[in-house]
């Protein structure tokens, strides 16, 4: 059976001697296995990185922006096989398989242009013949823990901009879905990318907490549930990193009276169930405004979720494909019947599909349900699958603080027609990124990515600018040139004392 182990100092190196399946969503087998690392392994990743990366610093940054550009050109012509190999383990459809790269190339794209980013600031005399200029450099040695969901966008707006300012970066992916990584990471290399500036280290949590406490990895950056990002985020912080820690999320989409439903229902029925719903920007909550706006949306719902197909990762007229395990499938089916304990309406039951000659696939129908009340669990709780909840608002003032008083803040939409309203609601909602009419509001590769409260811990989000600023470090030069003359010219002033 095939073995995915590491990828270290540019070659594939052994990994522990624990291991760990890997299936295929769509039939239950096991199709793979994965060696299981710890400090042993990360160790000679750190030792490749450490003996790569200053040299890699000192490259200028348009020679490191060509690799960029070549990875780029490498990672487009290689699409189809990422995408069915990531398709194979995770369980999203071809077309969701391939957004998923794409989405991290934009990112890559981005890093294209960092010679541009990298540039200081500069203050010709600041005083008497003073200037002060600052510079960002990189900070040594980056790590990245990325989750199951996207296997191949999450490593790559990490690793590019880490690896773009100058850093070496190891990542430790998913145990679920690790060979999507592994292929990205012997691309870099083809690319130019010097050994030893990319690894891949293969393992669970005993290599988690090797990376979070070696000395030698000056920041971590993590995608996951909320609770292992704050055991992330303190236990990183508490050995001197600097770190930024991705949580979970429950984003709620608010339909105004005056929206457009037809658009709303065609946007929820990607934004819910698309990826089978396993996406931190999914859309599990819609909020309509009113009695009148929650049946009419409801009526409208219905028909289209049973008209979504459920099928094989492969199927090109699939809307979405298996989950990722046997266990997660479990843990969403319990959310289910816990919903309907709770006394929510079970509209649309998503338990017990299977599909023909697929029957041991890892397949859950979409799920409606609708007068889910906020003192609920399954309100409260991240349900990471194909289950969308109504949520009914009397008005425009409890539609803003149902996503402001919950416990995350990723993500929220709101769909109108009122420009007034949706200028209102973006400004007051207490959430990190905010959608007007788009039901994903995951903003472009030179913006930037990152969520509130519980969805994230730590001070600087994902790729763009703060990316940039997350993967070094500004030093500050205050530069005085005399002039030769026998005292030494004029008497050094600190700008501020005048």
């Amino acid at each position: 059976m095939r073995i995915v182990e590491n990828f270290i100092g540019g070659a594939s190196a052994a990994g522990g001697t624990r291991h760990s399946d890997i299936f295929d969503p769509n039939s239950g087998q096991v199709q793979a296995r994965v060696a299981l690392g710890g400090a042993a392994e990360l160790q000679k990743a750190v030792d490749a990185a450490k003996a790569a990366q200053p040299a890699w610093a000192a490259t200028n940054p348009q020679r490191r922006a060509r690799v960029m550009f070549n990875f780029k050109a490498l990672v487009e012509q290689h699409m189809d096989e990422l995408a069915h190999m990531l398709s194979s383990e995770h369980g999203k459809v071809i077309a969701d398989a391939k957004g998923d790269i794409q989405r991290g190339l934009e990112v890559i794209e981005f890093c294209c242009g960092i010679p541009h980013v990298l540039k200081g600031e500069y203050t010709q005399g600041a005083g008497p013949g003073i200037d002060v200029y600052s510079m960002r450099q990189p900070l040594g040695i980056g790590a990245g823990i990325t989750p199951f969901n996207f296997p191949g966008m999450i490593p790559l707006w990490m690793s590019g901009v880490a690896i773009a300012v100058g850093n070496a970066f190891i990542l430790k992916p998913s145990e679920r879905d690790p060979s999507v990584p592994v292929r990205l990471a012997e691309l870099f290399k083809e690319a130019g990318l010097p050994d030893g500036i990319l690894s891949v280290v293969q393992g669970d949590k005993e290599m988690v907490d090797a990376i979070l406490d070696h000395p030698d990895i000056a920041a971590v950056s993590f995608v996951g549930s909320s609770d292992i990002a704050h055991y992330v985020y303190q236990r990183g912080v508490a050995a001197g990193k600097r770190v930024q820690a991705m949580g979970g999320a429950k984003n709620h989409g608010i339909v105004m009276p005056d929206a457009d439903l037809d658009q709303v229902v065609n946007d929820l029925a990607g934004a819910a169930f698309g990826s089978a719903g396993e996406r931190c920007m999914a859309l599990p909550v819609v909020v309509p405004v009113g009695a009148d706006t929650a049946e009419r949306l409801k009526a409208k719902l219905i028909p289209a979720i049973e008209a979504l197909r459920v099928g094989v990762s492969t199927d090109p007229d699939a809307h979405y494909g298996p989950v990722v395990t046997a266990a997660h499938k479990a843990k969403i089916e319990n959310y289910i019947q816990m919903g309907v304990d709770e006394g929510a309406e079970l509209v649309v039951d998503g338990r017990g599909f299977t599909l023909q000659g697929h029957e041991n696939g890892f397949f859950v129908g979409p799920t409606l349900f609708d007068h889910v009340k906020t003192g609920m669990r399954t309100y409260q709780e991240e349900i990471f699958g194909p289950v969308l909840q109504i949520v009914r608002a009397a008005d425009f003032e409890e539609a803003v603080a149902l996503p402001s008083k919950h416990q995350y803040g990723n993500g929220v939409a709101i769909f109108t027609r009122n420009g007034h309203a949706a200028r209102e609601f973006a400004a007051r909602v207490n959430v990190g990124m905010v959608g007007i009419n788009v039901p994903i509001p995951v903003p472009v590769a030179y913006h930037t990515f990152g969520g509130w409260k519980r969805s994230a811990f730590g001070d600087t989000n994902q790729h763009g600018m703060e990316g940039v600023k997350f993967w070094t470090k500004v030093k500050t030069v205050t530069a005085r040139w005399p002039d030769g003359s026998a005292d030494g010219g004029n008497a050094f002033v600190i700008p501020t004392m005048g």
